[in-house]
């Protein structure tokens, strides 16, 4: 009987594994998925011959992102016979500093390089105050008809650019209730540029993510709409706000086919319009040294706004969920 009893018994399972062996198992798991596990990283020739190929790779990486800049940066202060006889030579007859001088006095890059400031600053506030603006009332706000007016915004993401040319270009040239033409002015590429529905919808989706607590607590508080907007929603929305900056930017500084339709005047057209109309009356150094002040100044708002642009938080909370 005795026996029998026993044998009915259950027998005791094992203990629980404790959670932090189980999270460093899970962990040495997940590094043996790999191509190498981590006994074979352990061993000298693989490791030696990891670093070699890490080292290489790197290498040729930023040589292949850097030397057509590096060429470009020579190439404005070397002469231009030196630049058409030997390309690839490094300043084989001296440099040409005169170059820069030349391109940014006698061809007057100096003030098509402020054009284009004053331009890509326009359409970079515009940009800004239609995103946050419209993010605030699909996310924050939540109309009633909010969902279907997110649908429409996202619908337009489908419509080509091009087809736009036409209907926009005469809504430039006759614009509504205004009475005169926007043509030759900055008018007509800032107030376009606000209709980006993707700087719209990227907003929404990083105010979506925003504790919602926070937005509570200011109304009860006693903030308004705009207070909310502006002491609350904004301060939290730094890293977004920087996203957003740096495409508004670099858009605007590279944009050349609709400012080359609506800014016929000289005096007022950017960089990216004027330079392809001086090449063909230009000398090749000093094309080249405009060039180059040109592609500098992109260069240098990423390298000020990279920390806020490559943030985990700023890109990776706007398209969560």
């Amino acid at each position: 009987m005795t026996t029998s009893i026993q044998a009915e018994l259950p027998v005791p399972e094992q203990a629980a594994e404790p959670p932090r062996r189980r999270a460093r198992r899970s962990v040495q798991e997940q590094a043996d998925r790999g191509i190498l596990s981590t006994a074979d990283r352990r061993r000298p020739q693989v490791r030696i011959v990891g670093t070699i190929l890490s080292v290489a790779l790197g290498v040729c990486l930023v040589a292949v992102g850097l030397l057509p800049l590096l060429w470009l940066l020579k190439s404005a202060i070397t002469p231009t016979q030196d630049t058409l006889a030997h390309p690839l030579a490094l300043f084989p007859g001296g440099a040409a500093w005169s170059n820069l001088a030349r391109a940014w006095n006698d061809v007057q890059i100096g003030k098509y390089f402020f054009n284009t400031i004053w331009m890509a600053a326009g359409e970079w506030a515009v940009q800004l105050l239609v995103a946050t603006t419209g993010g605030f009332a699909l996310s924050v706000l939540k109309p009633r008809y909010g969902r279907i007016i997110s649908g429409l915004v996202l619908a337009t993401l489908f419509v080509p650019a091009v087809v736009l040319l036409v209907p926009l270009y005469l809504t430039v040239l006759h614009p509504p209730l205004i009475g005169h033409s926007l043509i030759n002015t900055f008018w007509a590429v800032w107030l376009p540029a606000g209709a980006s529905a993707f700087n719209v919808l990227l907003v929404m989706r990083f105010f979506d993510s925003l504790p919602k607590e926070v937005f509570e607590a200011a109304k009860t508080d006693g903030a308004g709409t705009f207070r909310l907007f502006w002491s609350v929603v904004l301060p939290m929305s730094k890293p977004i706000l920087g996203v957003v900056s740096v495409f508004a930017i670099n858009a605007a500084w590279a944009d050349f086919l609709w400012p080359n339709l609506v800014l016929k005047d000289i005096g007022i057209q950017p960089l990216s319009v004027r330079l392809p109309q001086i090449q063909s009356s230009t000398d090749l150094g000093v094309y080249l040294a405009a060039l180059t002040i040109a592609t500098l100044i992109p260069v240098v708002i990423f390298l000020i706004f990279q920390r806020t642009f490559l943030r985990g938080g700023g890109l990776g909370g706007a398209v969560k969920g």
